[in-house]
C-alpha cells in the first residue's frame, strides 16, 4: 500500500505541535491588508496573533485570498514525486474556492502520474471543524487504513462535526460583508450575540440571537451538550480569537457537561483566515456529535 500524506489549508487552525503530532501538512492561504500580501500563517510568523487582533481592533481590515491551482500543483507534485499519494481535506467550498482550485491541479497531475492518487475532499467545515477531520484522518492512517478508506470515512461522517460559535462584536462581520450595517449597529446597541453553526453546505449561519456575552457563552455549552455523541474519533476543542479568559469560561461549562467522560477539552487560538472574518473575541466549541441537518439554502 502506497504511503499518503494528509494536507489541509490555513482554515484548519492546527498549530505546529498538533500538525507535527498528527503529521498533517497545510498550504497557506493569503492575507491582504494596507497594500501588504502575506501568508495566512498558522504559526504567526509575520504577525503575531496579538498583533493581528489588535490591528483589527484599531480598524485594519484584512482580506483573504484562496490557494490557486498553480500552488496546489506545486505542493501535490512535490509529494507525488516522492512516491506519496495525497489526501487534501479542504476548507468548506461555501467559504473558499480553494477546493475547486485543487481539483484542477489534481486532474492535471493524475494524467502525468498514472497509478497515483490525489483525493480532494470538500470538508464542509472550517476552523477546528476542519482540524478535527484532519486529526481523524491521521488516526485512521496510523491504524493502517488506506487513502481510499480514510477518504470514504471522512466523506460519510464529515457532517457529524458540530460547531457552535459566537462573536464579541458584529462590526467585524459587517466589515467582511456578512451582516448589514443596520444589523451591526442595532446588535451593538442591544448587545445581541449571534449563535453561529456550520450548516450542511458548510456555510456559517446565525441560527439564534442571545442578549449579552455571558448568556451567549452559556448557550454554546448547552448546544454542545445536546449535540455531543460518544465516538471512536472524538475531539473536543474550545477555540478563541485573543480572548483566553472567555475560552476558559466556556471550557469549564463544556467540561461540566462532559462529567463522567474521560475526554479532554482542549483550547486553541483561531487562525488568521477565520479570525479575519469573525474578529477578536470570537468563541467556539467543536466536537463530533449528531449529524448536522440544518440547510440555510433550504430554509
Amino acid at each position: 500500500m502506497r504511503k499518503f500524506v494528509i494536507v489541509s489549508d490555513s482554515c484548519c487552525d492546527l498549530d505546529a505541535p498538533t500538525r507535527k503530532k498528527y503529521e498533517v501538512d497545510y498550504i497557506p492561504m493569503r492575507l491582504l491588508y494596507d497594500g501588504n500580501d502575506i501568508p495566512a500563517d498558522l504559526d504567526w510568523g509575520t504577525l503575531s496573533s496579538k498583533q493581528f487582533y489588535d490591528m483589527m481592533r484599531s480598524g485594519t481590515r484584512f482580506r483573504t485570498a484562496q490557494i490557486n491551482a498553480e500552488k496546489f500543483r506545486e505542493v501535490f507534485l512535490g509529494y507525488l514525486s516522492n512516491d506519496c499519494d495525497v489526501l487534501y481535506i479542504a476548507c468548506s467550498s461555501a467559504l473558499s474556492s480553494s477546493w475547486s482550485n485543487s481539483l484542477q491541479a489534481r486532474d492535471a497531475l493524475l494524467k502525468e502520474f498514472p497509478g497515483t492518487k490525489v483525493v480532494c475532499i470538500d470538508s464542509r467545515n472550517a476552523c477546528m471543524g476542519l482540524g478535527i477531520l484532519c486529526m481523524t484522518a491521521s488516526d485512521m492512517r496510523a491504524a493502517g487504513s488506506s487513502i481510499d478508506e480514510v477518504a470514504a470515512y471522512i466523506e460519510e461522517h464529515k457532517q457529524e462535526v458540530n460547531q457552535f460559535a459566537t462573536v464579541e462584536s458584529l462590526s467585524y462581520l459587517k466589515r467582511a460583508g456578512r451582516v448589514s450595517t443596520t444589523s451591526a449597529v442595532f446588535g451593538g446597541l442591544m448587545q445581541v450575540k449571534p449563535i453561529i453553526i456550520s450548516d450542511t453546505d458548510g456555510q456559517n449561519v446565525a441560527v439564534e440571537k442571545v442578549m449579552g456575552r455571558k448568556k451567549s457563552v452559556a448557550r454554546l455549552a448547552e448546544l454542545f451538550k445536546d449535540a455531543f455523541r460518544d465516538n471512536e474519533y472524538q475531539y473536543v476543542y474550545v477555540m478563541h480569537a485573543d480572548c483566553p479568559e472567555g475560552a476558559e469560561e466556556l471550557k469549564a461549562l463544556v467540561e461540566a457537561n462532559l462529567a463522567g467522560r474521560d475526554i479532554p477539552v482542549r483550547t486553541a487560538g483561531i487562525g488568521p483566515i477565520i479570525g479575519a472574518t469573525t474578529g477578536p473575541g470570537t468563541l467556539a466549541v467543536y466536537c463530533r456529535g449528531k449529524e448536522v441537518t440544518f440547510c440555510n439554502s433550504g430554509a
